[in-house]
């Protein structure tokens, strides 16, 4: 069970990564920011708006991530920011393409919406945002589930005609929002339905775009129709391009931390696991032995991410002032950042508790296989809790101190297969916490105990912990 502190990180790992004195030349880690809204659907505030809190905020890359579907709004000049609302069917000189939804006609198709605005201003700010690397993505209405963070950088970069298409022909073809028939650009809609449209989606995207592309479930617990056999299927369709989710969800403002109902995953309505997060992150991550590690111990490269999910400042903390996905890219672009969240170098982090970490297992970096014909394997963390003020202006909680560290380890026992029946077991009794250093030795009531980490000053700890194992395991991170 996660803690039930106010700031914590969770490391995604199979074996390690590294950052803190890490050689500029090999790469960085960049924090970012996935899915967030603006007035192009149910925001608050314009896109410009919210470009600016994401720089405001530290972070180095961002997806604008919104509702597939319908639009009704010009979020280039709508919003509390600018004290305006101008809706499509106000604006003279545009068009609305496809067959119109008889129940919202002045609304526009998203696709549209991508293709000829979004974008847009996408373009606009990496010009005001030189330094940014700003992504345009959608948050895909996934047929028989929920929602679905999805990014495609083909065409985002051309140097002669650039575009976002490709995320706006994916929407149109397989968003259970979008009901338009009109076959803009030629493209064909699905005929599928349900579950099986959405693993058709992944398909094509896996065949597509399988190095440039993601597909990563946001707030995977919230509606309770993800279930870990759809999370295996997912993987198993696309494993290049669906390789991780949003186990620690947005809305971190709301009472119980991420907005779940008491109707989703694992909720029991005693107020202990009341809106199926624990300490923030939804009951698949914080659970020891729950989905997340059932996942590892197949072996599966499935990563875990954290995002603002922000629709406006009085629901939610913007992108970056509260949690942060920071990712290792080894080059500072579009598709560095796409291959840092697939190889799951990646780490996240609330409250800015700690600012860097170097985490191996041997001479392994996170999301890597170490191999030993040794019975021991040692395992080395060097993490800074910086000491100063983090975005807080809510109270005067504004520099918290990491407590401890859990290495957590569970056995790696291979793919299980659609037919065995194991397929649907979302728990696995292998995982365990098998240390815990902190600034403290003590003993809590679980009988875990802590040991004590060296200080090397300027806010630096240093673990060194050699463990015993003679299977195939793998190692994660948990902080507080």
């Amino acid at each position: 069970m996660q803690p039930k502190n106010n700031q914590h990180f969770l490391i995604t790992a199979i074996a390690s990564f590294s950052f803190f004195f890490q050689v500029q030349a090999q790469g960085s880690y960049l924090a970012g920011d996935f899915h967030q809204h603006t007035t192009y659907t149910d925001g608050g505030y314009s896109f410009g708006h919210m470009m600016r809190k994401n720089a405001q905020f530290g972070l180095d890359w961002w997806a604008n991530s919104e509702h597939g579907g319908g639009s009704s709004r010009w979020a280039t000049v709508s919003g509390r920011d600018l004290g305006t609302t101008v809706n499509w069917g106000d604006v003279q000189g545009v068009t609305l393409q496809g067959i119109r939804d008889p129940e919202k006609p002045n609304d526009m198709w998203r696709w549209q919406v991508l293709r000829d605005f979004s974008f847009k201003d996408v373009q606009l700010y990496r010009e005001v945002l030189p330094h940014k690397i700003i992504l345009q993505g959608v948050e895909w209405n996934a047929p028989g589930y929920e929602h679905v963070n999805v990014c495609i950088i083909d065409n985002q970069f051309d140097s002669t005609n650039p575009n976002c298409n490709p995320v706006a022909e994916f929407e149109y073809k397989f968003d259970n929002g979008d009901l338009d028939i009109s076959e803009p650009n030629g493209w064909i809609k699905s005929k599928k339905e349900g579950k099986e449209k959405t693993i058709e989606a992944i398909e094509w995207m896996q065949k597509n775009y399988p190095k440039t592309s993601w597909i990563v479930p946001t707030h995977p617990e919230r509606s309770n129709r993800l279930k870990i056999e759809d999370i295996r299927n997912m993987n198993n369709a696309g494993p290049d391009v669906c390789f991780g989710f949003d186990s620690q969800p947005g809305h971190q403002k709301s009472k119980n931390r991420g907005g779940y109902r008491p109707t989703s995953y694992g909720a029991t309505g005693d107020g202990a696991n009341d809106g199926a997060t624990w300490g923030g992150t939804g009951a698949f991550a914080a659970k020891i032995g729950g989905v997340w590690d059932a996942l590892l111990s197949e072996g599966r490269s499935w990563w875990l991410f954290a995002n603002s999910d922000c629709h406006g400042e009085s629901s939610d903390f913007y992108p970056g002032e509260y949690q942060k996905t920071k990712i290792f890219v080894k080059e500072h672009s579009a598709q560095g950042v796409v291959d840092g969240l697939r190889s799951g170098n990646s780490y996240i982090v609330t409250g800015d508790l700690i600012d860097s970490l170097k985490f191996t297992v041997g001479t392994a970096t996170m999301g890597e296989t170490f191999q030993t014909k040794s019975n021991n394997v040692t395992i080395k963390i060097i993490v800074r809790d910086p000491d100063k003020n983090n975005h807080n202006t809510y109270s005067s909680l504004t520099n918290p101190v990491l407590d401890h560290i859990d290495i957590i380890s569970g056995k790696v026992s291979g793919k299980i297969s659609p037919q065995d029946p194991r397929y649907t077991q979302d728990e696995v009794s292998t995982t365990k916490v098998i240390a815990r250093f902190g600034k403290k030795a003590h003993i809590d009531a679980n009988g875990i105990k802590t040991q004590l980490w060296k200080d090397l000053g300027n806010g630096v700890k240093e673990i060194t912990f050699t463990t015993n194992i003679n299977s195939d395991v793998y190692f994660r991170l948990r902080g507080t």
